[in-house]
């Protein structure tokens, strides 16, 4: 079989006898074989035609699309490249093309950053200038693979890429962003890295545009730039990256029309044209066998030389195989054919590069040629591996370019008031959207910069966004001379920190003179919204910073700039599929809400998951009354009920037991001495919060305040704040201060019941209690300062009126037994409303964004955006079952696992895992071994607290098996 083999190769390629006719080797016999048989059948027409690559737009008209079809009957074209248009159409063009012809097309397209360079419909992959960001240069042959994914999907055989030009030009009107950066060993890292994905899914790749298109102001579209080096810089520096990619299995070259002087003496010649450039250097000189295209022959850079004949005869001359979008390929051709004819062009001449591009067609698979299925066309080529992968890439990309005095991840949110400013003329709602999902970040703007000042004076903290189209790398990135004076301006006002975050190219630093007076800048490189999104999670720390500057700013960053940031642990926000959790099985979640809107078991509900550190899943389902036309969104606040118990109550007591304050052995006389005589005096701390206290389930404080009618006594209320009337329990709806005492005297009165099991609010009253007593301060307050404000939990609070419209608080009841009113923004629980809205057992509102950073605090032992609010043991000491063996499940103010088959999680869930329900149809539940947070919110209450069908229906525990199925095993 050896001997057959290279009989066959010797047949098929005969060995060279000149510089100019490199030995190409096919890959296997086969190759060799199918090779031999096509050339062999091919006339010289139809070989000539294979030398031709012309450009068809899949949403071009008929006219154009029948011409393109003439071409490939009659001229015999050896390929087609596609440029505008959508996926469908071009894959229809494609199957009817390829069905005309008689050698299979070799489909090409640049797509540099995925089909969407081209086509709509498609998915943009990371700039080339983003990648070269990025340090980990396995993230970069992802986003190549992904690429040659789709390329595949679509029927492309060769990707235009990657661009291998050093951009040392900043002013480079076509390259920039294309690059990978200025250093020869980063874009050569990057070049081989982004070909290796490709290679990897079966797509011819292509390094451009030799010799090196990045120092140049010139567009070789317009005219013929210059690149006026030595030969010894531009074998150095511009061929470095085409050497490292050639032995590393590059495919193809495209040659760039361009002036080389140092390697070209003719002047005025392009590259494209030049033996001396392509068959002495490229060829013989680096040795490079694959195939090689010209660039686009009807840019001006060619196109100037001479006619369509003249340019194309002079192209393949030159060395290149195919001849890519002459403006008149039937006048090309005939130039060809002529020449052919002449003897100018040998047998062997075309042979070599008909050949070449024959088993290029081979290596592409276009010897078993199918036709693209259209089926899924659309979904194939967006999917959620590509969101997965963006992801990634901009995790890695995003640049923390400066921090003075480690400002970045933000930290001590309790002391910081953010004002945002945007510059720029882009989107900038996913920036700012995100930041307010970590604390409070207003937007201010002013008509000029004394109003900007002076709108900003009681921030001290701004974040300016520069945000510039993200729709190709050629759109404008530049700052404004007003935007630069703006920028001066709040720098130099040294009572407030300045975070830059630039949303372009990184060219954009340069524009300015000055950065000492700026304490942070940070590259997003784009403005797409998955940019926007992980820079704002990078300034709170939610992901660490790994990006360095693949370019340097003249006198003030140099290239490799990037400092790295560890994660603070803050939550971010991905998709499920990045925690090993599947999308169509979380789905399920919305149809099971779905369905308890639709049985009318609340009228609206918030619903969130969280896993390993990232929020997968956060939407808003159904309306704050069954009548009302407003729509629930993320920012609207709930009743937690008793969620209050572990959200408020218990951090306080943690802490307190972690300062001595308090311990699980102390009975209720020594938290409250005037328990001493009373029959509760013994109750531990442990047993209390363990629900194991023989405490009553809760005590209706309320009635006795109503009159006859079972109206609020005029004895114990006033309509108006009075002097001893100050504790609002509604509008219009005031108790007396004297009430308190009556509360806490009638619990000591309580006669302890059975010795068992009894879930029971009684226990946080004596808790609020002590708290208070304790720091000589309100619950409400201590656990803000302690807790929501340095967590960034700016939903969360008590009597929530005092912060937030009426409007944006979900309703509670409609309440005819005791306030006779619309139970909204005021709590619902009877007892904490006769406390002023701050109950220990409830009263706190809050959206399930808050309330999962809080159990995220819990899950991460105490630790929670770069703070430790208390240590591993305390957060074990509290969830820590005390009384399994009484067939008691509680934790210390934690509910935990049924121990049988019925309780209050799906049972699928760990045994270290923990939550809490409320009252008002509000449940939480953390759980460390599958690292999940799942928080759901309704106001099932509303209108009338009798509608018990979520309860019965069982549809929270219900929701949290779904979460759990959709875990990936």
């Amino acid at each position: 079989m050896r001997y057959i083999l290279v009989f066959v190769l010797f047949f098929v390629f005969p060995p060279s006898t000149t510089a100019q006719d490199p030995l190409v080797a096919p890959d296997s016999l086969a190759q060799a074989q199918w090779v031999h048989s096509k050339y062999g059948s091919m006339t010289l027409d139809e070989k000539l035609g294979q030398l031709f690559m012309v450009m068809a737009n899949s949403n071009s008209e008929t006219t154009g699309v029948q011409y393109i079809k003439k071409l490939i009957r009659e001229e015999h074209l050896g390929g087609i490249i596609f440029s505008k248009g959508g996926p469908v159409r071009q894959a229809k063009l494609t199957n009817a093309f390829q069905e005309l012809a008689k050698t299979p097309l070799m489909i090409a397209m640049d797509a540099e950053w995925g089909l969407a360079m081209r086509l709509d419909s498609t998915y943009a992959f990371p700039w080339n200038m983003t990648l070269g960001a990025i340090q980990d240069n396995a993230v970069v042959e992802k986003v190549g693979r992904q690429i040659g994914r789709h390329a595949k999907r679509l029927g492309v055989h060769i990707n235009f890429a990657p661009v291998v030009d050093i951009n040392t030009d900043p002013n480079n009107p076509i390259i920039g962003n294309r690059s990978f950066g200025e250093s020869r060993e980063l874009v050569s890292a990057k070049g081989i890295a982004f070909m290796k994905g490709l290679q990897a899914e079966g797509i011819l790749t292509s390094g451009k545009h030799f010799p090196g298109h990045g120092d140049t102001a010139v567009d070789s579209h317009h005219d013929l730039p210059i690149i006026p080096f030595s030969k010894k810089r531009l074998d150095s520096l511009e061929l470095y990256p085409f050497k490292q990619l050639i032995g590393s299995g590059l495919e193809s070259v495209m040659v760039a029309h361009l002036e080389v002087p140092g390697l070209e003496l003719q002047k005025g010649l392009p590259s494209s044209l030049s033996e001396q450039i392509i068959s002495s250097v490229l060829q013989e000189e680096m040795q490079f066998k694959g195939l090689v295209f010209t660039d686009a022959l009807n840019m001006k850079g060619a196109t100037d030389f001479g006619s369509d004949g003249e340019v194309a005869l002079r192209a393949f001359m030159a060395g290149n195989d195919m001849l890519l979008m002459p403006k008149d390929v039937i006048a090309a051709k005939r130039s060809l054919e002529k020449a052919y004819a002449s003897g100018k062009i040998s047998e062997r001449r075309l042979a070599r590069s008909v050949k070449k591009i024959l088993m290029a067609k081979y290596k592409a698979g276009l010897h078993d040629h199918k036709p693209i299925a259209l089926e899924n066309l659309y979904a194939d080529l967006n999917s959620r591996d590509d969101d997965l992968i963006y992801e990634e890439a901009m995790e890695h990309a995003v640049t923390v370019v400066k921090n003075n005095l480690n400002l970045l991840g933000l930290k001590n949110l309790e002391n910081k008031k953010i004002a945002y400013v945007k510059f720029g003329n882009a989107p900038h709602d996913t920036f700012l959207n995100t930041l307010n999902k970590y604390t409070s970040v207003t937007e201010v703007r002013g008509a000029n910069l004394a109003v900007l000042k002076k709108n900003l004076a009681n921030y001290n903290l701004v974040i300016v966004g520069h945000h510039k189209s993200n729709d190709s790398p050629w759109k404008s990135y530049k700052f404004t001379q007003t935007e630069l004076g703006w920028l001066k301006g709040l720098a130099d006002d040294r009572g407030t920190n300045l975070v830059l975050c630039v949303f372009t190219r990184p060219y954009a630093l340069s524009q300015i003179t000055s950065f000492q007076n700026i304490d942070a800048v940070v590259m997003g490189y784009q403005n797409s919204d998955l940019a926007q999104q992980k820079t704002a999670e990078l300034l709170f720390g939610a992901i660490p910073a790994q990006g360095k500057l693949p370019i340097s700013i003249k006198g003030q960053f140099p290239l490799g700039t990037g400092m790295e940031l560890k994660s603070l642990k803050r939550l971010g926000y991905s998709i499920p599929e990045r925690v090993g959790m599947d999308s169509n099985r979380l789905a399920k979640v919305d149809r099971l809400v779905n369905n308890g809107l639709d049985s009318l078991m609340f009228p609206s509900a918030q619903v969130l998951v969280a896993r390993k550190g990232k929020v997968v899943y956060n939407k808003n389902f159904g309306s704050p009354t069954y009548t009302s036309q407003e729509r629930v969104g993320s920012s609207h606040i709930y009743d937690l009920a008793s969620l209050t118990k572990i959200l408020a109550t218990l951090p306080m007591l943690m802490k307190m037991e972690e300062e001595g304050k308090i311990d699980l052995a102390n009975t209720f006389e020594e938290l409250v001495p005037d328990y001493s005589n009373t029959e509760i005096k013994n109750v531990t701390v442990l047993k209390a919060l363990s629900h194991y206290g023989r405490l009553p389930a809760w005590i209706p404080f309320y009635i006795r305040t109503l009159d006859k009618e079972r109206k609020p006594s005029k004895e114990f209320y006033r309509t108006q704040p009075t002097p001893g009337f100050s504790t609002k329990v509604a509008d219009n709806l005031y108790l007396t201060d004297a009430y308190r005492d009556s509360i806490y005297n009638r619990i000591g009165r309580q006669d302890l019941k059975s010795n068992r099991y009894r879930y029971s609010d009684v226990p946080y009253y004596v808790m609020k209690k002590y708290v208070e007593d304790s720091y000589g301060s309100g619950l409400d307050h201590l656990i803000s300062e302690f807790l929501y404000k340095p967590l960034g939990a700016n939903f969360t609070t008590y009597n929530p009126l005092e912060k937030f419209p009426r409007s944006q608080i979900v309703p509670s009841e409609e309440d005819n037994y005791y306030r006779y009113q619309t139970v909204q923004g005021y709590v619902h629980d009877m007892g904490a409303a006769m406390q002023g809205g701050v109950g220990g057992h409830a009263g706190l509102f809050s959206n399930a964004n808050d309330v999962a950073k809080i159990m995220q605090m819990y899950l991460q032992d105490g630790y929670y955006g770069g703070r430790r609010f208390f240590g591993p043991r305390t957060v074990k000491k509290f969830n820590t079952c005390y009384f399994c063996d009484k067939n008691v499940r509680r934790g210390v103010g934690f509910d935990k696992p049924q121990l049988e088959h019925s309780g209050p999680t799906c049972g699928c869930v760990s045994r270290k895992s923990f939550g809490h329900s409320g009252f008002t149809g509000t449940y939480t539940w953390a759980d460390p071994e599958e690292e999940i947070v799942y928080v759901f919110l309704s106001n099932r209450t509303y209108p009338t607290a009798s509608n018990t069908t979520l309860v019965k229906s069982g549809l929270r525990t219900r929701i949290q098996k779904a979460i759990y199925d959709s875990i990936i095993n």
